[in-house]
């Protein structure tokens, strides 16, 4: 799910009024890529279109648009911003924002398009800045498209009113299944709550979990107690990125073994020491797991240079470092499936188990 178009159902529902700005076109060097999207409100401004002044001056157009939109419905408006000659800002190009005034009458759009992209469909979104100010219009994507795109078509030019945004809006959630529930679990799930994937956390334990209210901000995750934790792996759908976090070195092998006997897994990080390592390289071996799948396996987690093993630092190498594995995948779509993406082994040694 996009976490913009959460948040904007979230505020349509409570009968906010707000814009959505979206960066409709760039040309040159700029902050943001075309489909970038920030939501103003009178209060606030959530997401980023970028930044500096840019955004300062989107915020006050946005202010605009939703203030004079209280006397015309679905008003609309873009506007072209000069980064270095208006702004003062180091990038020397230009964009062209779309600003939209959505407020309770726009709800059906908005939850249609969760609805979609929750399926995994790809929507084409069509918006109209003509004088009509025609409702939004949502149609499936051209097929085989699975990487967004903006286009906006001015026609006669923006003043002419002939101009229509056409954005073609993907899923990029991409499912993790995480195991341990402890603390650098815990700090892991803290992390990937902010980032767009669809978290599957496992545990042996229902009491190690958040409980409430602390749930409420994991809420892309999905919390699952199992006495047999390694069943998630084989239910898992094909590009799951796993990560195990446990404090169990005879689990945490079990699972280990379970994972590289799949061929289609995106991401494979395990914490541990290089001990650790080369023991389970051993007995995976042993147990006729091919070298060049056992190589796949990522232990000890973490981006090399960062030596710092507490949870919060080693969650966040752990994620930036499957961050790195997702934008490798998505730059080879064609790769063969036990080789997806090229991973250089870590040299830190976050061995967290005390036992």
């Amino acid at each position: 799910m996009q976490p913009w178009l959460t948040e904007l159902q979230q505020l349509l529902a409570h009968g906010d009024a707000v814009v959505l700005v979206t960066v409709a076109r760039v040309e040159g060097s700029t902050p943001r890529e075309a489909g970038a999207k920030m939501i103003v409100t009178r209060e606030s401004a959530r997401y980023t279109i970028g930044g500096g002044h840019l955004e300062w001056r989107a915020i006050e157009i946005a202010r605009e648009v939703l203030r004079d939109g209280m006397r015309v419905p679905h008003l609309r408006r873009l506007e072209r911003l000069s980064l270095g000659p208006s702004l003062g800002q180091c990038c020397g190009g230009a964009v062209v924002l779309a600003f939209e005034r959505v407020d309770v009458r726009d709800l059906d759009w908005v939850a249609a398009l969760s609805k979609r992209l929750l399926a995994g469909k790809a929507t084409q979104r069509n918006v109209s800045f003509g004088p009509s100010h025609e409702p939004v219009r949502l149609a499936d994507a051209d097929a085989g498209i699975q990487a967004p795109e903006c286009l906006l078509w001015d026609g006669a030019g923006f003043d002419e009113g002939n101009a229509q945004l056409t954005e073609t809006i993907v899923s990029r959630d991409f499912p993790v299944v995480l195991f341990g529930a402890e603390a650098i679990g815990t700090a892991f799930a803290r992390v990937l709550s902010t980032l767009p994937c669809r978290l599957r956390w496992v545990d042996d334990d229902a009491a190690k979990f958040p409980q409430q209210p602390a749930r409420t901000q994991f809420d892309n995750a999905a919390f699952e107690a199992k006495d047999a934790p390694e069943d998630a792996v084989d239910e898992a759908p094909p590009g799951t990125a796993f990560v195990v976090m446990t404090h169990n070195h005879a689990r945490d092998f079990v699972l280990a073994e379970r994972i590289l006997r799949r061929d289609d897994f995106l991401f494979f990080g395990m914490i541990g020491s290089r001990t650790k390592r080369r023991q389970f390289e051993q007995q995976l071996a042993a147990r006729g797991i091919d070298q060049a799948r056992i190589a796949r396996m990522v232990c000890p987690i973490g981006i090399d240079g960062i030596d710092d093993k507490s949870p919060e630092v080693i969650a966040l190498s752990a994620a930036a470092q499957l961050l790195q594995a997702v934008e490798a995948a998505r730059a080879a779509p064609t790769a063969v499936p036990d080789q997806p993406f090229s991973m250089l082994q870590p040299l830190t040694d976050h061995d967290t188990d005390t036992r």
